[in-house]
């Protein structure tokens, strides 16, 4: 049913032939990164974490989202930074080496793909699919959310919090379709008062949410016979994503998202109190807030992580 509009996609892009995916294990592995970038604090810290596993015979695919303050005792970082310092000394080849091997540390788990992007091109990639369907689990307001280039606004004397500096947003529960600039702000909202969206392990939780829905609306038969979008979501991607994936995979890869389609994306998050803790502040860790695993025995969060993939 779907090999003619697949065939013409692939057609209409110019990616005809296609080179074998490296796999470990029978998976190839991606991670997406996301940062504020140009115009946003720390614009190539990457607080957006994403661990992606694909079979590549079946296209099962599992989504494990990374928190940003985990430890990394070769980097003595967050893995946040990862990008930033690999950046630093390489420019970009350098960012997506040390952010690859990173996060291999943190799960144990090969990488074979890196995919970074900015909110600029979160949020158009999202409007030129004409927005995407999401269901918000409960209502939650967050009156500490950042209004871009104005964090280090001066306010008033008064404004002894500086709230000139952001503003209020809130979301309802239930179905909502949401367009590029809402659906940014529902995956960086983490100053709610609600107890349950508040933290860095509900911001994960609504990105993989997010992705979900994506997923479901590129691989949609009305979007798939729709080639001119893809065109246009091609070049989005070409001018706004860093990825160390090269051209000669790009047919391979759209074949692979075709045997995704037919599955629902398992998503997971490692947290506080069942995979991670927060270590006392002390000089290890040079003072910094920071999550290592859970009684500081990575190989029980190797064994978990690698239950997930082989559920």
């Amino acid at each position: 049913m779907f090999q003619k509009p697949a065939q013409q996609v692939l057609t209409g892009l110019g990616l005809v032939a296609g080179k074998p995916l490296p796999s470990s294990s029978g998976r190839v592995n991606f991670v997406l990164l996301g940062s504020g970038g140009e115009g946003h604090d720390g614009p190539d810290l990457t607080d957006t974490i994403i661990f992606i596993s694909t079979k590549v015979e079946t296209g099962e695919t599992t989504l494990i989202s990374i928190p940003r303050d985990m430890w990394i005792p070769s980097l003595r970082a967050k893995i946040n930074s990862a990008y930033y310092y690999g950046f630093a000394k390489q420019a970009t080849s350098g960012g997506m080496l040390l952010a690859k091997s990173a996060i291999s540390e943190s799960i144990n788990q090969p990488v074979h793909f890196a995919v970074k992007l900015d909110f600029s091109t979160f949020s158009k990639f999202i409007d030129a699919m004409g927005g995407i369907d999401i269901t918000v689990d409960q209502a939650f307001d967050d009156y500490k959310y950042p209004i871009p280039g104005k964090e280090n606004e001066i306010c008033s004397p008064a404004d002894e919090e500086f709230l000139c500096r952001y503003e209020h947003i809130r979301f309802e529960s239930g179905p909502q379709h949401m367009d590029g600039d809402t659906a940014l702000k529902f995956v960086r909202s983490r100053h709610s008062e609600n107890l349950d969206e508040g933290t860095d392990f509900s911001r994960s939780r609504r990105q993989t949410k997010v992705i979900s829905a994506i997923k479901a609306k590129l691989t949609s038969i009305e979007n798939l016979k729709n080639t001119g979008l893809y065109k246009q979501l091609y070049d989005i991607v070409l001018t706004g994503v860093v990825t160390d994936i090269t051209p000669e995979y790009y047919s391979t890869l759209f074949q692979l998202g075709l045997k995704v389609r037919k599955h629902p994306l398992a998503t997971y998050t490692l947290s506080s109190p069942d995979q991670l803790e927060n270590p006392p502040s002390s000089s290890k860790y040079d003072y910094q807030w920071v999550l290592i695993p859970k009684k500081n025995d990575s190989s029980a969060l190797f064994e978990y992580v690698t239950g997930l993939l082989n559920r």
